[in-house]
């Protein structure tokens, strides 16, 4: 084999003197030139080897033992808003404020919304909650949105003439849309809607407020639209939930708390001047079911009284308004309370300091005051007869607010934008006759339901006439409270819901359930004023 190159290196040209000075050397001596500084010499390799490491270090660190304390210090902190665990959802599903998602303020609410003025003389408001319904195709079956829930069910509480269904409630064009329509469906004759936040989104005092075009026209008798509120611990349309709940706001140990507000006949003004077609009976309620005279250890939601008594529970209703055609073809509003136990005669003290009507030429006192079943406090107030759907279309708003309580307590209603009327609480006082005592305007956390149907209950329906299929749409719901009396959640620690609700889950989930002992098959509570305890 022959090679083209010398084995002697010299004979290449190279010389391998090792005193033989290369123009690169001083780059790799690190003795050359000891008085330049380490940065005019370059950084010594061993240096980069150790940096680079400690990078690589302090990075695996970071990641497993920073990150988490980074995560903990920076985290946005969610609002329980009453509710409890995790961003404040509790066993019974209360949704309040998460982060990144829909929050209680709807984004579409305009600043000047932000705020309200009393209409009642008290201190300025905040807005707490509000959906302007502007994003289109919402719908509201369970699951579907985090504080409202359409229900499928046959309102048999009040002999509705539709089945509810959750297809009849839409958001679009800006509004919620409720619609009622002639449809077979469920063996009866017509679809309507209604949906709530039950247990979703409760409020305790202040405004709630609405902007609504009514349904149909003001002329033609028949529809039942209404938005109105309910204490927490009695759902809509299950019966065994409201059962000895609804009407109920009593705390007091007596008579009232009792079935037909009486024993053995007496007081005699529960057995007279009652309702007109049961005999003239007062009441044929079953009694309170969670009252003050609810025995020790009985099952009671509490809270407990200083004196070691429960203190009354029970699922009141102030409603923002139910619409009705009046006898001579007229649109009005009622806007109402109900209550129980129940006035003689259903006669409260509706005095001219107790019932204050801003304007008797469009406002007066409802002629319904009562039945077996519940004692209204209400007034009827004449509406703009464009805002309906068949006329000019334009929007009323309705509202009331309200101080619960006992002390200075009131309930102030909104029509059209204006007051219609004032309820103060003395007017719910003491009854001698009855022997009950006074009615505190209701404390308990208040849910907001919306919904549209018919019923011969509240009066002559005109399916012959009425323009079906009929709407009632939404364009808002606000609800405010004072900056210092701020009290949203629908399991607050002075009138907790979320662990009786859950233990008597069936009764709120289940509307095949009518009533508590038979359909349900439990027990009232033991009551210390029948001498149970």
């Amino acid at each position: 084999m022959q090679f083209h190159l010398s084995p002697d290196p010299r004979q290449w040209g190279t010389n391998l003197d090792p005193q033989e000075k290369e123009p690169d050397d001083d780059l790799h001596d690190p003795n050359e030139n000891p008085t330049c500084s380490p940065l005019c010499r370059g950084v010594d390799g061993r240096c980069i080897n150790v940096g680079f490491l400690l990078v690589l270090v302090l990075s695996i660190m970071t990641l497993f033992a920073g990150y988490p304390l980074i995560s903990y210090f920076t985290r946005h902190k969610m609002s329980t808003n009453g509710g409890f665990n995790l961003g404040g959802i509790n066993a019974t599903g209360q949704l309040p404020e998460i982060h990144g998602y829909r929050s209680l303020i709807d984004v579409d609410t305009p600043k000047e919304a932000y705020t309200k003025r009393s209409w009642n003389s008290g201190p300025d408001m905040d807005l707490v909650f509000s959906d302007e319904f502007n994003v289109p195709g919402r719908t509201f079956w369970p699951g579907d949105d985090p504080y409202w829930e359409a229900v499928d069910l046959h309102y048999w509480e009040t002999n509705n003439l539709e089945w509810y269904d959750p297809e009849a409630l839409v958001t679009k064009n800006g509004y919620l849309e409720v619609t009622l329509s002639q449809k077979d469906t469920h063996n009866l004759n017509y679809q309507g809607g209604m949906m709530s936040t039950w247990n979703k989104f409760c409020f305790t005092g202040g405004y709630i407020e609405v902007n609504v075009s009514l349904p149909g026209v003001p002329n033609v008798m028949g529809l039942w639209p209404a938005i109105w509120t309910l204490g927490n611990l009695g759902r809509a349309g299950y019966g065994a939930s409201l059962d000895g709940m609804w009407p109920y706001t009593y705390d007091a140990c007596d008579v009232g708390t009792v079935a037909n507000q009486s024993i053995d006949g007496q007081p005699v003004a529960a057995t007279v001047n009652g309702d007109a077609g049961k005999g003239g009976m007062l009441s044929w309620l079953p009694g309170q079911k969670l009252s003050r005279c609810t025995c020790p250890g009985e099952s009671h939601p509490g809270p407990v009284h200083s004196d070691g008594t429960y203190v009354g529970r029970s699922a009141p209703e102030i409603d923002i308004f139910e619409a009705q055609v009046s006898p001579d073809f007229i649109g009005q509003v009622s806007q109402s309370a109900q209550w129980a136990p129940f006035n003689a005669g259903y006669v409260w003290k509706n005095t001219s300091e107790n019932e204050i009507i801003r304007d008797s030429t469009i406002s007066s006192q409802n002629t319904y005051v009562g039945s077996v079943l519940q004692q209204a406090t209400s007034v009827v107030t004449d509406t703009d007869s464009n805002c309906y759907e068949g006329t000019g279309g334009c929007f009323s708003v309705y509202g009331f607010e309200y101080v619960p309580g006992f002390d200075s307590a009131y309930i102030t209603w909104v029509s059209n934008n204006q007051v219609s009327w004032t309820l103060n609480v003395a007017g719910m006082g003491p009854d001698t006759a009855a022997q009950i005592s006074a009615r505190p305007v209701p404390q308990e956390p208040m849910y907001i339901i919306i919904d549209l149907g018919m019923s011969t209950n509240f009066g002559p329906v005109d399916t012959d006439h009425l323009p079906f299929p009929v709407h009632m749409k939404v364009d808002y719901v606000r609800v405010y409270q004072p900056k210092n009396k701020k009290n949203i959640g629908c399991d607050p620690k002075d009138f907790p819901t979320a662990q009786y609700i859950n233990t008597y889950s069936k009764a709120y989930t289940n509307p095949n359930l009518t009533t508590w002992t038979g359909d349900y098959g439990q027990p009232f509570p033991k009551n210390r004023f029948l001498g149970q305890c």
